[in-house]
């Protein structure tokens, strides 16, 4: 306890909320707990592709809110259908009706993380040969040379499953 008096070492979770409510509540969120909980209050399938951006309320007011959502393209939708049980849950995490409408604004959602390309692979021997094949009967030095690289690029490069 001394230790913590003296500015020693702190939980960091202990700090979050003066941290980050310093900056989200300029946004509209005086609770940043929101923002944390996101994916567990609106679900994880929705949560990559739909963010908070803005909590506002009435003149005076701390209830029936508007909460401003940025939706993925083509998640829309789908966030409209569940409106009302979106805002069941973001009420029933705040113990409050603090959120009465959604308003959606179209846009890649903040939490949603660009994924990665996925890495190609080294040709094994028998690729190598196949594209070499293929590639013999053309003339052109420079469009040979393009065509092997698209074609090292399509055989070595992970296909998606689904």
């Amino acid at each position: 306890m001394a230790e913590q008096r003296r500015g020693g070492v702190r939980a960091i979770a202990a700090e979050v909320p003066r941290i980050a409510g310093a900056v989200l509540g300029k946004r509209g969120f005086g609770e940043a707990q929101l923002v944390a909980q996101w994916p567990a209050i609106i679900g994880e399938s929705l949560a990559d592709g739909v963010s908070p951006e803005k909590l506002s309320f009435p003149r005076g007011e701390r209830r029936d809110g508007t909460l401003h959502l940025r939706v993925a393209p083509g998640l829309g939708l789908e966030v409209q259908h569940r409106e009302p049980v979106l805002i069941e849950r973001i009420n029933a995490f705040f113990g409050y009706r603090a959120v009465a409408r959604l308003a959606l604004k179209q846009g890649p959602a903040a939490t949603a993380p660009t994924p990665a390309p996925p890495r190609p692979r080294p040709l094994k021997a028998e690729e190598r040969q196949s594209l070499d094949a293929r590639l013999e009967t053309i003339e052109d030095g420079d469009l040979k040379a393009a065509l092997r690289r698209l074609g090292e690029a399509v055989i070595s490069t992970p296909r998606a499953r689904g």
